[in-house]
């Protein structure tokens, strides 16, 4: 018995380093190394080793090391994931650039303009590709709602509204050690650049911001915020609102919503499935508790993105065409970064506060 011979047309996977193998950074790791074709998980840089060199023994990962350096260094590195700690991104995304290495970076791109302006720089200077992780675009549900107001379902959008409440139990284990601001640089980004998203063609010209520690009010005092509201008005006339809170007892609740002045289009859902059980304690259904049961496609799916275009961009051929705007690059992350930075001000002040940078952006 013979086999005939089958030619391959299979082009050679994008080679990927991991740095963090965190929560996020270990979903992302699996993710590359058993849901993404065309990619390969090549590497894991982690000052925690011994967590790094466990996930690597899991997914068959050969090079484990603690310096992110050495896989920017590494010349069988195509491309690196960043899931680190949000005051390192900036940096390391700087190296990575420089390195020649094409970069996904989870949010934020960084914690000021003056570093993101850094990474724009490098990133220019290298000619490479840098993606950010807003993964609520690559959402079944987000992303159909934008192609709805694509298509004109909408017609002008007038009011805006995207909140997240993270799941928990009515209170939040270690909230002594989150870093201050983070309901706005790492929480509500997310909602930002979704309602940036669905604005397209209008950009944020100031906010107003009311915020408080309600589920952990003793440390209101050392600047924690846990829930907070925020109201975005857009160059176009069109007012926003964003909300988050740390601990929604339900489980993870995520939503988006744009009317406007010919319909309305709503996206997410705070249950798990569409299954309703009806029964004599009346009605109740099961609620996804984890980010990564939610967005557990989107997750993939702005990963998967991200290897095609890196793939396309060194073979010379055009990124793929999602039909609308989607792959979230620089620009995006500005004009997410320049809201939330905003938002502190507003937070400081009490008053509104202008959206830095509206005329670049522009």
């Amino acid at each position: 018995m013979s086999y005939l011979p089958v030619p391959s047309a299979r082009p050679a996977p994008v080679r990927i380093g991991l740095v963090g193998a965190g929560w996020m950074g270990a979903y992302h790791a699996r993710s590359l190394a058993l849901r993404i074709p065309g990619a390969e998980l090549v590497a894991i840089a982690d000052p925690a080793t011994e967590n790094a060199a466990a996930l690597a023994a899991e997914l068959g990962v050969a090079k484990v090391t603690p310096e992110p350096a050495d896989l920017f260094a590494d010349p069988e590195i195509d491309a690196v994931v960043i899931a680190g700690p949000a005051r390192f991104h900036a940096q390391l995304s700087i190296d990575a650039a420089n390195a020649g290495k094409d970069v996904f970076c989870e949010k934020p791109g960084a914690v000021s303009l003056e570093e993101l302006a850094r990474v724009e720089e490098a990133v220019a200077a290298a000619g490479v590709h840098w993606q950010i992780g807003f993964n609520r675009r690559y959402a079944a549900d987000f992303l159909a709602a934008r192609r709805d107001i694509e298509s004109g379902v909408v017609g002008t959008p007038q009011l805006l509204r995207s909140l997240t409440r993270d799941p928990g139990n009515g209170s939040i284990p270690h909230a002594a050690r989150i870093p201050q601001w983070t309901i706005f640089l790492e929480t509500l980004i997310h909602d930002f650049d979704a309602l940036n998203w669905m604005n397209s063609g209008a950009e944020p010209t100031s906010v107003h911001v009311t915020a408080d520690a309600l589920v952990e009010p003793s440390l209101k005092e050392q600047g924690f915020l846990d829930t907070a509201v925020v109201t975005v008005r857009y160059s176009n006339g069109a007012i926003a609102v964003a909300e988050a809170n740390f601990s929604a007892l339900y489980g993870y609740d995520v939503r988006g919503e744009v009317f406007g002045s010919a319909g309305m289009v709503q996206a997410g859902r705070s249950t798990d499935t569409g299954a309703l059980r009806y029964g004599a304690g009346g009605l109740s259904a099961e609620t996804p508790r984890l980010n990564i049961e939610l967005f557990a496609d989107a997750y993939t799916q702005e990963l998967l993105d991200f290897a095609h275009t890196v793939r396309a961009r060194r073979a010379g051929e055009a990124a793929p065409d999602h039909g609308v705007p989607l792959t979230p690059g620089l620009p995006d992350a500005r004009r997410a970064l320049a809201v939330a930075l905003a938002c502190i001000e507003s937070a400081t002040s009490g008053a509104a506060a202008a959206v830095a940078g509206v005329e670049a952006l522009a």
